[in-house]
């Protein structure tokens, strides 16, 4: 399956930045609960792991929280390539927004 790769700076403590991430995931999961299933996260630390199933497709990944930027990795099906631009574009502004 193909990854999907996104990295944002952020400037905010480092625990700071790891409790908003971990925020929102727990929000996404809650929002999107009718949408996406068999969902699960685990953290170690400032890493997490993630996967879940929604319309048919399921997608994982990782989540690494370093002391400067956030690097999010998913693997995803090869039909959600199509959308890869937007779905990068997205994650890219919605977790700028969140570590501002």
């Amino acid at each position: 399956m193909p990854n999907i790769s996104v990295s944002v700076p952020y400037q905010i403590p480092q625990e700071e930045a790891l409790k908003r991430i971990q925020n929102f995931v727990s929000q996404i999961k809650t929002q999107y609960a009718s949408a996406i299933t068999d969902f699960q996260e685990n953290w170690d630390g400032n890493s997490g792991t993630f996967r879940g199933s929604g319309r048919g497709f399921s997608a994982s990944g990782n989540i690494a929280v370093n002391p400067s930027q956030v690097v999010v990795d998913l693997t995803v099906p090869f039909a959600a390539m199509f959308f890869k631009g937007k779905i990068e574009s997205t994650l890219r502004e919605e977790l700028a927004k969140l570590l501002s």
